[in-house]
This record gives C-alpha cells, sequence and structure tokens, in this order.
C-alpha cells in the first residue's frame, strides 16, 4: 500500500511534493475529471451535456443563440453531473440566450483549507472541448489592488473540481474556436466569520478582495459574466450528523433552502449570509463564500431561480442540496 501511495508517510509525502511542484511549473491546468467524472471523449462529452438540456426536466436542447442580453451572471452547482446535470444545464442555457460577454469570472469552492481566503492562478483551463484562455490582464489588475498574495495557495487548483466543471459547460456553449477568457477563483471558509458572529465585510482579507474585483473591472472597462459554483446544503449520516434524513426531513430542508434563495433571489448578501449565521451554518451550505462574493460584486438588480434539487442517498440517509440562479 504504501508503495501505491495508499498510506501517508515518506514515500505519500514525496509523490505529493512532486506533483505540486510540476503544478507550479505548467503553463496549463489540465482537466483532472476527465474519464472520472464526465466522458473523455469530445464527441461523447458533447452527448452527454446535451442530455442534460435535451431531458424531458431540462431546460431545453441549445438550438441557435440567443441574441438577448441583460444577464450579470449565474449561481450554478459543483455537484458532479450525474446527480446535478440537468441542474447546471438550467444556469448554462441562461447564460447561452442572455451572456454576451466572453469573460467569466468564475468563484469556484475551494474543498481544501488554504492559508489565505481566496486564490487565484495564471494557467489556462484544459477541457476535452478545448482550452479557456485566463484573463492575465484582469488577474495582475486584481492582484495589484489586493493587499495579499493571492497565488500563495495556488497548488489547490490541482485538484479542485468547481471550476472545472464550469468550463467543461462553458466550451460547450461556445465551440472552439471562439476565444473565452476566464478568472479562476477559489473561495476558501467565512467560518471565522460565522464563529465571531460578524459580517464577511468585517474582515479585512474579504472586504478588500471585493473592492479589488470592483476596482478591476472598472478600471479595465471589462464586461465579464460572473459564475458561483456552489452546491447548498449537505445533511445526514454522511456528513457527521448523528441521524439521518428522511423524507419529512428533506421537505423542511427544502423550506429552509428557498427561504435563504430569497435573499439570493433579491441579491441581497448580507441577508444571505444572515440565514446561515443565525444556525451557525447547521446545513453545511458548501457554495456560502462563493455565492456571498457574487452577490457582492454583480451590481445586478434582481436574482431569479432557474432550478431546485436535492441529491439524496438512502444507504447514508444523506443529501446534498444544490440549485441555479440567474441574475439581471
Amino acid at each position: 500500500m504504501d508503495e501505491d501511495l495508499f498510506l501517508e508517510g515518506e514515500r505519500f509525502e514525496e509523490a505529493l511534493r512532486r506533483e505540486e511542484e510540476n503544478f507550479k511549473k505548467a503553463s496549463v491546468r489540465e482537466a483532472q475529471f476527465a474519464g472520472k467524472s464526465y466522458e473523455m471523449d469530445p464527441e461523447r462529452l458533447k452527448v452527454q451535456l446535451e442530455g442534460y438540456f435535451s431531458r424531458a426536466d431540462g431546460p431545453g436542447s441549445l438550438g441557435d443563440k440567443g441574441v438577448s442580453n441583460g444577464l450579470k451572471g449565474v449561481v450554478a452547482p459543483h455537484i458532479d453531473f450525474q446527480r446535478g446535470g440537468v441542474c447546471y444545464a438550467f444556469a448554462h442555457r441562461e447564460i447561452w440566450e442572455r451572456n454576451t460577454s466572453r469573460c467569466f469570472i468564475i468563484f469556484g469552492t475551494a474543498h481544501t483549507s488554504m492559508e489565505h481566503p481566496f486564490c487565484l492562478t495564471r494557467k489556462d483551463f484544459t477541457t476535452p472541448l478545448g482550452s479557456l484562455n485566463s484573463d492575465q490582464e484582469l488577474i495582475d489588475a486584481i492582484q495589484s489592488h489586493y493587499p495579499y498574495d493571492l497565488f500563495k495557495d495556488e497548488r489547490v487548483h490541482r485538484s479542485e473540481h468547481s471550476i472545472e466543471f464550469q468550463c467543461i459547460f462553458l466550451r460547450h456553449l461556445y465551440p472552439e474556436p471562439i476565444p473565452l477568457k476566464i478568472v479562476p477563483i477559489l473561495s476558501g471558509s467565512f467560518h471565522e466569520a460565522i464563529e465571531k458572529g460578524i459580517s464577511p465585510m468585517d474582515l479585512k482579507p474579504i472586504r478588500k478582495f471585493i473592492e479589488a474585483i470592483h476596482d478591476s473591472v472598472l478600471s479595465l472597462g471589462r464586461k465579464v459574466c460572473y459564475i458561483a459554483s456552489a452546491d447548498l446544503a449537505h445533511m445526514g449520516l454522511q456528513f457527521g450528523d448523528r441521524e439521518g434524513i428522511g423524507e419529512y426531513g428533506l421537505r423542511v430542508l427544502a423550506e429552509e433552502d428557498q427561504e435563504m434563495l430569497g435573499c439570493v433571489e433579491r441579491v441581497d448578501g448580507d441577508g444571505f449570509f444572515s440565514s446561515i449565521l443565525k444556525d451557525r451554518d447547521r446545513r453545511r451550505i458548501c457554495g456560502l463564500s462563493a455565492i456571498y462574493m457574487l452577490l457582492q460584486v454583480i451590481e445586478a438588480r434582481e436574482g431569479r431561480l432557474l432550478k431546485y434539487g436535492q441529491a439524496f442517498t438512502p444507504e447514508t440517509q444523506s443529501v446534498v442540496t444544490f440549485a441555479s440562479l440567474a441574475f439581471y
């Protein structure tokens, strides 16, 4: 097991160090989940993705490109495609129909601890459907307006799926050679604010990052579309609860989620955070930081819930909830 790196120890630490060094030197961030979470073959992947749009419970096939605009951004899930693919499709169809930008600021959710609340990478993201180039000018502008090192935790990007999954859908919407630029941002935990019972805006690293994004987008005159790659509640035995969740609990959870999402639809970042703070994040809202950041920078008039879903696992009496929303 030690030889195959299944055990912690010197061999495992050395292999991890080499992987992180190789990632640091690379100019691109390779697709980590191709052939695992989604099809590796481009044609099979297109069929897989189109299936999420065209299913009876989906938003409908893409068809011709929409000509309307006004979309400022979306919230989309980052759960695996098998359970949440249709929900992704609702958000990305809205991008297809109402977005005119080719630059996407993506707030991913970091599932690994980081030293700082946010981290960026200048690496381009590759997918089986083509690459998405990082917006070097905008990334440099954000760093220049921010007092902390946004690349300190860059290694976390190597194995994180939340940005990669949005890139897969974006390249499906806009096939090569259409140029796409992204600003890949991983958002870490806001639990310092939860523990202290304060607003995230009271924490300087968070407040300054919001200001840096505002100032950078404005100074460059950049037209952007924001994406928060975020799931919602994680409850049940699988996530450390003493009791599993049943049919009644799922209904109650849906009501609690809908109340919280009402704040998101109103583009009320403080209300959204307060709804989580009041029960000290009992539901473990995985996309808390990504959604909060989107609400603070998007400058939208209103949001609209497009789709809500629950992925229930009977064996562990556990559930993950997620949603797609659009902002105008």
